[in-house]
């Protein structure tokens, strides 16, 4: 299967991103492209965590001014509505919504640190929908998760929902609710841009290859590649800075998340072949058995009638890929 450079993504990959359809020559150019933010862990003024990222700071950024306005015209349910749901009006009644999420993932997350606001496509999602509830995009709170950590902080009820590429699998269904889901994806497999030895799934026999913890990377690297070493790190940081090291071969997780990385990193990285396993859904974590989940479904189906799930997918990534097409969204519930 043929490589691809370290700065474009086929026609058919794009697709498999989630991507939509790329122009007649079948190739998006993704040269000078990053962005600049860090985790952090607090309500909306939040401190950055040390980090030993070597990214570039050069990059196509997101339309700041476009995505702050789409997010201020956004809908506000009238009381009726919000009274509706208990998890709904638990929030209004606070004056605040407890959101989880990250803030490094260029495409859906990412917190800018010259005016501290987060953007991306899940960012906008999540204030979206706290502007919906509470009139008012600003009024949440952020606590960090990480793939371990999903789960526990909305058991623990410290969160009210978790926005964060966060795939709807059966066994996470088991202790929380989804709603969505809201987008989708596959496994993409992430190697340096000078490496030329892995070019598709099959390569990533008896390599070592790396996986988020917490993720859906491990079980499906064990069907597809199951002579690979695996080893499981906590952040896409950590595993990126061991692919980077050679202490890995490839780094293996959600081809969304990869695509984030290489638009972030222009020329350190290249997408090896085509994404591969199951279609991931992303969905929107919520406390098990939640009726937060019809509320939010409602609301999602609504933005996405009303033409603004779109408008913020070209926003957030059709705009910083060279992507026209918009994508179709999956069908919610399923």
């Amino acid at each position: 299967m043929k490589s691809l450079s370290s700065t474009s993504v086929s026609r058919r990959q794009a697709i498999r991103l989630g991507l939509g359809s790329v122009a007649a020559a079948g190739v998006v150019a993704l040269a000078g492209c990053t962005d600049t933010s860090n985790d952090s862990t607090a309500s909306n003024s939040s401190s950055s965590d040390s980090s030993t990222s070597t990214d570039s700071t050069a990059s196509t950024q997101i339309d700041k001014d476009a995505f702050d306005s789409l997010l201020a015209a956004g809908d506000v349910a009238d009381d009726a509505t919000v009274s509706g749901s208990t998890w709904a009006q638990k929030i209004k009644d606070a004056g605040k919504f407890r959101l989880g999420g990250v803030q490094t993932s260029t495409l859906f997350a990412s917190l800018d640190e010259t005016d501290n606001k987060l953007r991306g496509f899940d960012a906008g999602l999540a204030q979206l929908l706290v502007r919906y509830i509470l009139g008012d995009e600003s009024k949440y709170e952020f606590t960090k998760v990480t793939s371990d950590t999903r789960e526990s902080v909305l058991q623990n009820d410290q969160v009210d929902a978790v926005f964060a590429t966060y795939s709807i699998t059966d066994k996470r269904k088991e202790v929380i609710s989804f709603a969505g889901p809201y987008y989708s994806t596959q496994q993409g497999i992430l190697v340096l841009a000078d490496n030329s030895d892995i070019n598709s799934v099959d390569d990533l026999a008896g390599k070592t290859v790396a996986a988020q913890s917490g993720s859906t990377g491990p079980s499906i690297l064990a069907e597809y590649a199951p002579t690979a070493t695996v080893q499981e790190f906590t952040t896409d940081e950590e595993a990126r800075t061991a692919l980077e090291q050679g202490r890995v071969d490839a780094y293996v997780i959600d081809a969304t998340m990869q695509m984030s990385s290489i638009v972030k990193n222009p020329g350190k990285y290249r997408l090896a072949g085509d994404s591969f396993g199951p279609e991931d859904p992303y969905g929107i974590g919520l406390q098990l058995d939640s009726d937060g989940v019809t509320f939010v479904n409602t609301w999602l189906k609504k933005i996405e009638d009303e033409g603004t799930w779109a408008k913020l997918w070209k926003i957030c990534i059709g705009d910083r890929t060279g992507i026209d097409k918009v994508p179709e969204p999956p069908a919610i519930g399923a």
